[in-house]
């Protein structure tokens, strides 16, 4: 029943998703390092790049530009809430599968923040979304991010496995999960996540050699990938960073050859 296999949203069964979503969740500031960013037809142009198995975008921009990035794997995200929010974690539910499907999506994301007081309609919501998913043969990626007053410390690594767990028993087949700081706690959360696949989430941009070093420790692990953006796009040469990605991804070079490329 599972769609996902190693021909979909995938190279050689490893994933590189390039999210730029962050015009919605967290608003301008994250275009203010790099300003050009700012258009979207320059994050677009990057995510040509060979390492990039998906584009994960919200709906507006894909409508704006999937037709002219035939080439580009489109991951529509179908939820999304801005930063200007103050209440407990929740994400609006922006888009339905089927106008996904329509638009040309490869795939669908949606945030669940398990432990916000809104967990249970985002779990209901997910349930729709994730059996819509199915008709259409389109993958699910779960961005399982515990958050809200039920959750004391959304990097511990037994928050992180339970993130992964939930991803799974939600019927996603791909959960992006925060790095839990060390290999032996990615490879928990990887083993609670049975066969859903995991990717390490990007987070905010870091120093080249300690975000390198996250990918390589989270791909040891056994996650097969990575879902990033300020990492990638808010560098000045952010195709050099891809190429860095290449080779620790899907080479499994060291972190000092991959920094070779930079």
């Amino acid at each position: 029943m599972r769609p996902f296999d190693d021909s979909d949203l995938s190279r050689d069964g490893k994933v590189l998703i390039l999210a730029y979503d962050h015009g919605l969740e967290h608003g301008p500031v994250d275009f203010e390092d790099v300003p050009e960013t700012m258009d979207p037809e320059r994050v677009w142009d990057v995510a040509t790049h060979d390492a990039v198995t998906a584009f994960a975008v919200q709906k507006g921009i894909a409508e704006a530009y999937a037709d002219d990035y035939p080439d580009v794997n489109l991951l529509l995200k179908l939820n999304g809430t801005s930063n200007l929010w103050m209440g407990e974690p929740d994400s609006a539910v922006n888009c339905s599968v089927d106008y996904a499907a329509e638009v040309g999506a490869g795939a669908v994301g949606f945030t669940l923040y398990g432990g916000s007081n809104h967990e249970v309609e985002m779990a209901e919501e997910f349930r729709d979304i994730q059996e819509d998913a199915r008709e259409h043969d389109l993958p699910v990626v779960m961005w399982s991010y515990p958050r809200g007053q039920g959750v004391k410390d959304d990097t511990s690594p037994s928050t992180i496995a339970y993130a992964a767990r939930q991803a799974l028993e939600l019927g996603a087949d791909i959960a992006k999960v925060k790095y839990p700081g060390s290999p032996d706690a990615m490879a928990h959360a990887v083993d609670a996540a049975g066969p859903t696949k995991v990717v390490m989430s990007g987070g905010s941009k870091t120093s080249d050699e300690a975000f390198l070093s996250s990918v390589k420790d989270a791909i040891d692990a056994g996650a097969v990938g990575l879902a990033v953006g300020r990492n990638v796009f808010q560098r000045e040469e952010p195709e050099k960073m891809l190429d860095a990605l290449e080779a620790v991804i899907y080479e499994e070079a060291s972190v000092d050859a991959a920094l070779e490329h930079l």
